[in-house]
């Protein structure tokens, strides 16, 4: 697996290039929803520059004698790279364990919530529905399930991890006919299935005259300036990209699918999409996970856990959450998009670990919350 993953970022570093290089940030000076910030309140850093206005934590009113405490619990941690967005400038920009603002990193999961955007926009564009069933984009005997019970599968299930297919398979990543299996009817479970999620992008190649690649770049990343790319890493499809890319994700979450002037995807259904999803595990969206909830479900568990998933963080925090601490926080009662990405910080673990409410305990110190 580590050859694979040298040689897809040998590839990577070829085939694609950046337009969100480092700046130092020297050189520029509760249960209830919060208003979402208008275009006048946020800034939008330009499409195919290096430029990025920056603000300091002193303007903020933020506590920056705990900002070394800060530093070096992300630099132990294993971190790579860590940025903070305040209405869209950047505050604090940082990398660590020999990474640079120009490394392509993997989203893993986090990436997750870009096919969540992809799929809502195609919606929106009556390209697909989500109540759609799967088998009408690929075919009967996309499983190892009865005709009758594979019908029974829609979009909306694939995004919402309640497909019902059997988790006690060998491989939940394996995408074979022969892995997926029945276990529940959908709408019954919870249960954070990779492979029900992966033939999303598939679903939407279908479904899409010019393919989901080609959709991707031009309705999405393209729009918003990002790099990056998604690699195929056995089952799955990984994003690589510079933290700044996934930042610029964030903003765009933050100000509600609308990036400077112009709407890519409809503020309800961001809204939506970022909104518990099913009753079996209310901190899941489509895609995201979601603070702030009385009980939520994890990955390779089939348990409920209560009290709130991150439960240092603001009750509205909204996440992308990937494979070895890969982190991106949108808090829009405070105007914030955080990213974190790098190495595990302990165990190798999918989706939410301990490693978030870690980490804004030390965020806390510095915001003063």
């Amino acid at each position: 697996m580590k050859a694979i993953y040298l040689f897809c970022l040998i590839v990577f570093s070829l085939s694609c290039s950046s337009s969100t290089d480092f700046v130092d940030e020297t050189e520029n000076p509760t249960e209830e929803t919060p208003e979402t910030p208008t275009n006048s309140t946020l800034y939008f850093p330009p499409i195919n520059s290096e430029n990025w206005e920056t603000a300091t934590p002193e303007s903020l009113g933020w506590h920056t004698e705990n900002i070394d405490v800060l530093d070096e619990f992300l630099e132990q941690s294993g971190t790579k790279a860590f940025i903070i967005l305040s209405k869209g400038k950047i505050i604090l920009e940082k990398y660590y364990n020999n990474s640079e603002a120009s490394d392509n990193l993997p989203w893993n999961s986090a990436g997750k919530t870009l096919t969540a955007f992809l799929t809502l926009q195609a919606a929106e564009n009556n390209l697909i529905h989500l109540d759609d069933p799967t088998t009408s984009y690929l075919g009967v005997g996309w499983t190892n399930m009865t005709p009758e019970q594979e019908e029974n599968i829609t979009i909306r299930h694939q995004m919402t991890m309640t497909s019902g297919g059997d988790f006690t398979v060998e491989n939940t990543s394996c995408t074979d006919p022969e892995c997926l299996n029945y276990l529940n009817d959908p709408d019954t479970n919870w249960y954070y299935h990779n492979a029900f999620y992966s033939l999303l992008q598939p679903v939407l190649n279908n479904a899409i005259p010019d393919g989901f690649d080609s959709y991707f770049e031009t309705n999405l990343k393209n729009k918003i300036g990002m790099n990056g790319a998604w690699i195929q890493l056995g089952y799955v499809r990984v994003y690589f990209s510079t933290a700044r890319s996934m930042a610029r994700f964030g903003l765009l979450n933050l100000s509600k699918g609308i990036w400077n002037t112009e709407e890519l995807l409809s503020a309800e259904l961001v809204t939506e999409s970022q909104t518990s999803s099913q009753e079996l595990n209310p901190a899941y969206g489509y895609l995201w996970w979601l603070n702030g909830k009385s009980n939520y479900k994890l990955p390779t568990l089939n348990a409920t856990f209560n009290g709130e998933l991150i439960p240092n963080a603001p009750a509205d925090l909204v996440a992308g959450l990937g494979k070895n601490d890969q982190k991106l926080y949108v808090v829009p009662s405070k105007d914030l998009v955080i990213v974190r990405m790098g190495d595990a910080s302990d165990a190798e673990l999918q989706g939410p670990s301990g490693y978030d409410n870690e980490l804004w305990e030390k965020l806390n110190l510095v915001f003063g919350d």
